[in-house]
C-alpha cells in the first residue's frame, strides 16, 4: 500500500468511536490554547493602561511669578485626569504610601508643596528645578513600574517644556524692550551727530576769525603804540570786554552745564561792547584831523585850567584855619575838577606828543584805526553765535580762557592808561594767537568728537539691527522651537496596530509546534503495519509523516481562522501567511516525528527540549542581541528562528527576503528529517532485544 493510503488507514482510526473524535477535535483544537488564548490574554494591554489604579498626591501651594498666579501642580494633575493613561486617583500624601505599599495602587505620582514656587524661580536670582515624585513597587507588578517611568518621563519633559517656554517667552519680550531702547539710543545719536556737527562748522567758524583777529591784533599793537589820546573811549570799551570774556570763562570752568545759557544771556553784551569799540574808532577816525590842529592849543588850555582850579583850590580849601566861617563846602567838587583837569591836561599832553611823533601823518593812525574798527564789528557781528559755538566745545573752554585772561589782563592795563599800551597790544596779540591755537585745537576735537559721534550712530543703528523684535506670533513660534528643540520624529514602517499583533510571530509556531508534539503522542511515528509488512523505509517514514501534516494543515486553518475573524489580527499579507503556515507545520511535524522515531520514549523528551530552547533562542520578544551568548550562538541554526523573521514580515508587512530565506531553511530541515526518520525506520526493521526489553517506556 503506497504512503497516502496508510496515512489514511492511520486517520481513519479516529472515527471509530467517540473517544478517538473527541480526541481528535481536541488535538485540532489543541493550538489555539497556546496561540489564541495566549494573544488574546495581552493582545492590546497599553490600550486598558486607563484601568490600572494610580495615587495622585497635589500638595503644590502655587506661586507668583511677574504679578501672575502660578498652580503648575493642578494644571499637570488636570491634564492627567483627562488623559488615558491610567486610572488617577487624588488622595493624600499617606494614603498613597500606604496604597503602594499594600498593593491598592500599582504607584504614585506626587506634585511637592515648592512645586510651582521653584518653576517660578527661573525668572528670579536663584533658580530652582521643580522635582515630581514618582513611587512605585515591582512586588506589586515589575511591567507597570517600567511603564509608568515611560509614562512619567514624558509627564515631566512636558512640564519642563511648559515652564522653559514661560521663561523664554520672557527673553523674547526682553529683546523687544532692548530693541526699542537701543533703537532710541541710535535716534538720539543722529541729533547728537548733528549737533556737533553744527558745533563744528562753528569752531571752525571761530578758528577763522581768530586768525583773523590776530592778525589784526598786530596791527592794532602798533597803532595803540601812537594813539594814547584814544585810551578814555578804548578804556571803557576794552574793560567790558575783559568783564565779558572773564565773567564767561569763570562760569563755563565753574558750570559748565551753566555755559550755554549764560552765553546766550551775554552775547548783547559782547556785541555791545566790540560795537563800542568799533563805533570808538570811527570817532576817533572822524575828528583825527581836528584833534592833530587842536591839541596843542588845547593842552595849553587844559594846563591854565588846571593851574587855574589848583590855585582856587588852595585859596578856598587849604589856608590856614581862622575863626572866621568854615571851609567852603564845594571844596570836595573842586578837587575832584582839579584832578579831572590835571586828567584832561595829561591826556593834552601825550595827545601832543603822539601827533608831535607821527610828525603830522595822520593818516598812518587813521589806517590802524580802521582795521581796529573793522575787526570789532567783526567780532560784534559775530557775537550772537558765540553760544552756538561754544555749546559744543565745553571740553576745551579752558584754553579759550587762557587767552581771554591775557586779553583782559591787556585791556586792564589799556584801560588805566598807564602808559602800557604796547605791553597791553602785546599780551592781547599774544592771546589771540593762543586762542587761535586753542580753536584749532577745538576744532580737530570737534572733527574727532563728530566722527565718534558718527560711529556712535552707525553702531547703535547697527546694534538695532541685530537685536530682535519679535512679534506676538514671533515670539509663540520661537518659544515653542527652543523650549522643545528636538523632537523626535518617528517613522514607522510596518507599524504593528497592537501588542498582539507583534508577538503573533511568536506564539503561532508555538501552538504548531506542540501541536505537532501532541500529535505524535496519538499517532505512531512509524506505521507499525508499513514496518510489519517491510516497507521500504523511505515510504514508512512518509507514511507516519503525512497524518501529522494532514492534522497541522487542520490546525493552522482553525488557529488562523480564530485569530483573525474573533480576536482581530490583520496580516499584510494573509494568503502567504497560511500557506507559509502549512510549511512550518510541515517542517516541524517531520522534526517531532524524527525525534520520537530515533529516540523513542525519550524522543519526547527531546522534543520538549528543543522547544524550550527555540523560544529562548528565537527572538520573539526582546531582540535576541540582549540574550545571553549561548542563545545568540544558537539562533541561525534553529528553524522557529527563521519562523519567527519571516511571520514577521508576512504579518507586519516588508521585503519577503527573510521569508524566502525561512523557506529554504525549513525546507532543508523538513528533507533532513524525514530522511533521518528514514533511516531509524530501516533499523527499526531489525528486531533487537532493546526493543523487545526497552529500558523505558512512556
Amino acid at each position: 500500500m503506497r504512503s497516502p493510503g496508510l496515512a489514511a488507514l492511520e486517520l481513519r482510526r479516529f472515527g471509530r468511536g467517540r473517544l478517538p473524535r473527541a480526541a481528535l477535535v481536541a488535538l485540532l483544537l489543541l493550538p489555539l490554547l497556546y496561540g489564541a488564548l495566549y494573544l488574546w490574554s495581552f493582545w492590546d494591554p497599553y490600550g486598558r493602561l486607563d484601568r490600572i489604579p494610580v495615587a495622585l498626591v497635589n500638595d503644590d501651594e502655587g506661586a507668583s511669578a511677574d504679578g501672575r498666579r502660578l498652580t503648575a501642580g493642578d494644571d499637570i494633575a488636570e491634564a492627567l485626569r483627562e488623559s488615558d493613561t491610567f486610572d488617577w486617583r487624588e488622595v493624600g500624601a499617606d494614603e498613597a504610601r500606604r496604597g503602594v505599599e499594600d498593593g491598592t495602587y500599582y504607584l504614585s505620582l506626587t506634585m511637592p508643596a515648592d512645586f510651582s514656587r521653584r518653576i517660578a524661580s527661573s525668572a528670579g536670582d536663584s533658580p530652582e528645578t521643580g522635582a515630581l515624585r514618582v513611587r512605585t513597587n515591582d512586588a506589586n507588578n515589575y511591567v507597570v513600574g517600567q511603564i509608568s517611568r515611560t509614562v512619567f518621563g514624558e509627564v515631566r519633559r512636558a512640564a519642563s517644556t511648559k515652564a522653559s517656554r514661560s521663561f523664554l517667552d520672557r527673553i523674547f519680550i526682553s529683546f523687544s524692550g532692548i530693541h526699542g531702547e537701543t533703537v532710541k539710543a541710535a535716534e538720539g545719536a543722529d541729533e547728537l551727530k548733528g549737533g556737533i556737527g553744527r558745533a563744528k562748522k562753528g569752531s571752525e567758524d571761530l578758528a577763522d576769525g581768530l586768525r583773523d583777529a590776530k592778525s589784526g591784533s598786530g596791527r592794532l599793537a602798533k597803532g595803540l603804540d601812537r594813539l594814547h589820546s584814544g585810551a578814555g573811549a578804548l578804556q571803557s570799551g576794552s574793560r567790558q570786554v575783559a568783564d565779558g570774556t572773564q565773567t564767561l570763562a569763570d562760569l563755563v570752568n565753574g558750570v559748565a552745564d551753566q555755559a550755554g545759557p549764560f552765553l546766550r544771556d551775554n552775547e548783547k553784551t559782547i556785541g555791545d561792547t566790540a560795537r563800542l569799540v568799533a563805533d570808538s574808532s570811527g570817532a576817533i577816525r572822524d575828528n583825527l584831523d581836528t584833534l592833530a590842529e587842536r591839541a596843542p592849543a588845547a593842552a595849553r588850555t587844559a594846563h591854565t585850567a588846571a593851574d587855574t582850579l589848583t590855585v582856587i583850590h588852595h585859596t578856598r580849601c587849604e589856608g590856614p584855619p581862622s575863626p572866621g566861617p568854615p571851609p567852603d563846602p564845594a571844596c570836595p567838587d573842586l578837587l575832584k575838577a582839579r584832578d579831572a583837569a590835571a586828567d584832561v591836561a595829561a591826556v593834552a599832553d601825550d595827545l601832543h606828543t603822539l601827533i608831535a611823533d607821527q610828525n603830522g601823518d595822520v593818516k598812518k593812525l587813521d589806517r590802524h584805526l580802521a582795521v581796529l574798527q573793522k575787526q570789532a564789528r567783526a567780532l560784534a557781528d559775530r557775537a550772537p553765535h558765540l553760544s552756538e559755538d561754544f555749546e559744543a566745545a565745553v571740553k576745551k573752554i579752558n584754553k579759550l580762557n587762557d587767552g581771554a585772561a591775557k586779553v583782559a589782563a591787556g585791556a586792564k592795563r589799556l584801560n588805566k592808561g598807564l602808559g602800557g599800551a604796547e605791553t597791553g597790544a602785546a599780551g592781547l596779540d599774544e592771546g589771540v594767537g593762543k586762542l587761535g591755537t586753542g580753536a584749532r585745537t577745538l576744532n580737530g576735537g570737534m572733527f574727532k568728537l563728530a566722527d565718534g559721534s558718527g560711529k556712535l550712530a552707525g553702531g547703535l543703528h547697527d546694534g538695532a539691527g541685530r537685536i530682535p523684535d519679535y512679534t506676538e506670533k514671533d515670539r509663540d513660534a520661537r518659544t515653542e522651537v527652543m523650549a522643545d528643540p528636538v523632537r523626535l520624529v518617528s517613522e514607522d514602517l510596518h507599524r504593528a496596530p497592537n501588542y498582539g499583533t507583534g508577538f503573533a510571530p511568536y506564539f503561532i509556531p508555538l501552538s504548531l509546534w506542540v501541536g505537532a508534539m501532541v500529535a505524535y503522542m496519538l499517532i505512531a511515528p512509524m506505521n507499525r503495519r508499513a514496518l510489519a509488512a517491510g516497507a521500504p523505509a523511505w515510504r514508512v517514514a512518509l507514511a507516519g509523516w503525512l497524518p501529522v501534516v494532514a492534522i497541522g494543515v487542520l490546525q493552522t486553518v482553525a488557529l488562523m481562522s480564530v485569530l483573525h475573524w474573533a480576536i482581530g489580527l490583520r496580516a499584510a499579507r494573509a494568503a502567504g501567511t497560511v500557506a507559509f503556515l502549512f510549511l512550518v507545520t510541515a517542517c516541524f511535524a517531520a522534526i517531532v516525528q524524527w525525534l520520537n522515531a530515533r529516540f523513542g520514549a525519550a524522543g519526547r523528551i527531546l522534543v520538549l527540549a528543543a522547544m524550550m530552547l527555540q523560544l529562548t533562542s528565537a527572538g520573539g520578544t526582546y531582540p535576541v542581541q540582549t540574550s545571553p551568548g549561548f542563545f545568540n550562538a544558537l539562533h541561525p541554526f534553529l528553524p522557529m528562528s527563521h519562523v519567527v523573521d519571516a511571520l514577521r514580515r508576512l504579518i507586519t508587512g516588508g521585503g519577503l527576503g527573510p521569508v524566502w530565506q525561512a523557506c529554504a531553511v525549513l525546507a532543508a530541515f523538513t528533507a533532513g528529517a524525514l530522511a533521518l526518520t528514514a533511516l531509524s525506520a530501516r533499523r527499526r526493521q531489525v528486531w533487537t532485544l532493546d526493543r523487545l526489553h526497552p529500558e523505558l517506556t512512556l
